[in-house]
């Protein structure tokens, strides 16, 4: 038997480092902010100030938006999502929000607690309003599979409703801003088809996926993989790993003949590589790791929502091949 701990403490980035309460104790005497999120948030004359919680929905907003509004984007490029804890600057931006952007289904279970510290007043976009979620597995996934943007047709509905609240915030930009998700719909739909394609490409028997937690599910159904497994059991990575949770992943690698296990770029990838080792198949780390909760930063294979998930299926299909 494989020997490992009974509970992993993985380890996180957050952008503040302190809890809600001290959040709301510091905003209440912040004039300026000290965050990233403040001087972002600054007010730029004509433009709409947005503010999107994931690097995903920034990205989104951005590409919808234009030059007609400015981004402030909560969350940095790999830090992880699910254990995220915001800083006075976050509370001071969503508070001066025209429009503030989430992805929905529970991932961000932090926001209530802030949008009513910072007394939000702007107009609310859940991207997941009309996505068919995946469901759950127990009272502690209740809300189902949070990460949405992993199958492209889902983003053209992500999109659709972030044009929808900016029309309705500014009305005169209502062209410019369908015109922006017209074209990027385009962009979606050709990706929709290259990952179909790559992944086609390979022989059914290889398409199996094991990676660090269950991010790929809404990907795994739309291009038909077989997820054999995740090294953390649950949609959360904040959720409790056994010995004997690895053991099982360790034996059905083995029985079902998987090739690979993909590591992905905002978790630590020392497990992956532990149970590598025990069921002799390679570990996908460091540079191509797999994008699952967040973007890259800048300059990446990751830098942009296409980008992601492009350097995605070429990780997948080069490993699998």
């Amino acid at each position: 038997m494989l020997e490992f701990p009974l509970r992993m403490t993985w380890v996180r980035r957050t952008a503040g480092g302190v809890g809600l309460t001290a959040v709301a104790m510091l905003f209440a005497g912040c004039a300026t902010g000290g965050g990233d999120a403040s001087s972002e948030a600054a007010t730029v004359s004509g433009k709409l100030k947005v503010v999107a919680t994931t690097t995903q929905v920034a990205d989104f907003a951005r590409v919808v938006g234009g030059d007609r509004v400015r981004v402030t984007q909560i969350l940095r490029p790999n830090v992880d999502p699910h254990d995220y804890e915001p800083s006075p600057a976050d509370v001071k931006a969503i508070g001066e929000a025209d429009v503030l952007v989430a992805n929905g289904v529970g991932l961000e279970k932090w926001l209530d607690g802030v949008i009513s510290s910072a007394g939000f007043r702007g107009d609310r976009v859940d991207t997941s309003q009309g996505v068919k979620i995946r469901p759950g597995n127990g009272d502690e996934e209740k809300e189902g599979d949070p990460h949405i943007w992993h199958n492209p047709l889902n983003v053209k509905i992500m999109v659709a409703g972030i044009e929808k609240a900016l029309a309705a915030k500014d009305p005169a930009g209502a062209a410019a801003y369908q015109a922006n998700v017209a074209a990027y719909a385009g962009k979606l739909d050709a990706l929709d088809a290259d990952i179909m394609q790559q992944i086609n490409s390979l022989p059914p028997a290889d398409r199996k996926l094991v990676t660090n937690h269950d991010a790929f599910g809404y990907y795994v159904d739309r291009y038909q993989l077989a997820f054999v497994g995740s090294i953390i059991p649950s949609f959360d990575t904040s959720a409790e790993l056994s010995g004997r949770d690895i053991d099982d992943l360790v034996g059905e690698i083995r029985k079902t003949g998987v090739k690979a296990i993909f590591s992905e770029s905002s978790l630590p990838p020392n497990t992956a590589q532990t149970i590598g080792r025990e069921a002799g198949v390679k570990v996908v780390a460091g540079e191509d790791a797999l994008y699952g909760d967040t973007l890259g930063p800048p300059g990446s294979d990751g830098e942009t929502y296409l980008r992601m998930e492009e350097h995605n299926t070429r990780t997948i299909v080069g490993a699998l091949r």
